[in-house]
């Protein structure tokens, strides 16, 4: 019980210097508030999914990379896949293609109308 108690205020304090430690948690200055964003994200996307059907979901989705490829053009949207496909549970895309040598251009993930 110990154990369980002191892993809590490890991932406490590492969200407290700004990791992320509970997937969609992203924002959260606490453990405790990172869950809550996380189970309220997932909430909303679960209940925008009733509303429109999972067809309509799909099809919004697929919109949203559609206008994201877009923004990026076709190349920075191919290098920001490479990145995401390296990642896993423990490590971000970034960390293993650091690990791996690969090189990822993050230049090309800013939006064309930037330049």
């Amino acid at each position: 019980m110990a154990t369980r108690q002191k892993k809590r205020e490890e991932l406490d304090e590492r969200a407290k210097q700004g990791e992320t430690v509970v997937p969609g948690g992203t924002g959260g200055k606490s453990l405790e508030a990172q869950q809550h964003l996380a189970q309220g994200r997932s909430k909303g996307g679960q209940t925008r999914k009733e509303q429109l059907g999972s067809e309509g979901y799909h099809e919004m989705g697929m919109k949203g990379g559609q206008t994201r490829k877009e923004q990026l053009g076709s190349e920075g949207y191919k290098e920001m896949g490479r990145k995401g496909g390296l990642s896993t549970m423990d490590k971000s895309g970034g960390e293993r293609a650091a690990e791996q040598g690969i090189d990822i251009d993050e230049s090309k993930f800013t939006n064309q109308h930037d330049e």
